[in-house]
């Protein structure tokens, strides 16, 4: 295909990416009372509920706007995913547009596991935590843009580190991992893991480093795994 033929191929591949993402946008904008019910209902249901509030006139405004633009990329992702595998699956053999679709699953997938992990398990165990700490006197009423911002952030921490056993069969397609390598190294890489999660979760408590630290310790044991299969 001629160099400017790709140019128009990408272009349209990104207006139609960007629709299905104002798409994902508006639907979000139309129901963001039930969005922002989805991102708030850990901290409603910490012991105590956590009470929300906002300090600016425009702090609501923002809070729905940054709702509906999460919720929209989310919506859009596979999308905007699927675009840019039929954008590059021409260039690719066979055997690689195997590879790259095993990849995209996989990057997905391990993201989402993560994510889960971070709203169902550790955003909970957080928040109990850290608003069991007030007093009968002192109560906990948190800024609802701060907290939408803690939720985000722990999302995508954990969401980030279990993309592991994909860094991992990189690093092993280029020669750089080896399963060797990986097994004699394995107590150090606990400690690393262990620092990292102390760094990465956006709260101190040692529970939630911990749900963030058991689980990739397993993820590092997969990583060996998919090594082997990155090396054959």
């Amino acid at each position: 295909m001629p160099f400017l033929d790709h140019l128009e191929e990408l272009r349209w591949r990104l207006i139609k990416a960007l629709a299905a993402l104002f798409v994902g946008i508006l639907i979000c904008g139309v129901f963001n009372d039930q969005v922002l019910d989805v991102i708030l209902r850990p901290g409603r249901r910490a012991d105590p509920p956590v009470e929300f509030i906002y300090t600016h006139p425009l702090g609501m405004f923002l809070v729905r706007m940054n709702a509906s633009l999460v919720g929209g990329l989310i919506l859009a992702l596979p999308v905007i995913l699927y675009h840019l595998w039929l954008f590059v699956a021409p260039g690719l053999f066979k055997k690689e547009r195997r590879y790259i679709l095993g990849i995209v699953l996989g990057t997905v997938g391990c993201f989402m596991a993560g994510a889960s992990l971070a709203y169902f398990g550790a955003i909970p165990t957080m928040l109990r935590f850290l608003v069991g700490m007030g007093t009968r006197d002192i109560k906990a009423m948190i800024d609802v843009r701060q907290y939408i911002s803690f939720v985000i952030y722990t999302v995508l921490a954990f969401g980030v580190v279990f993309e592991m056993p994909m860094v991992a069969f990189f690093l092993a397609k280029f020669g750089i991992l080896t399963p060797p390598f990986l097994r004699h190294y394995r107590r150090y890489a606990y400690l690393a893991i262990f620092i990292l999660a102390a760094v990465a979760t956006p709260s101190p408590d040692p529970f939630s480093q911990v749900m963030l630290a058991v689980p990739l310790c397993v993820l590092y044991e997969i990583s060996i795994w998919v090594t082997k299969f990155a090396a054959r």
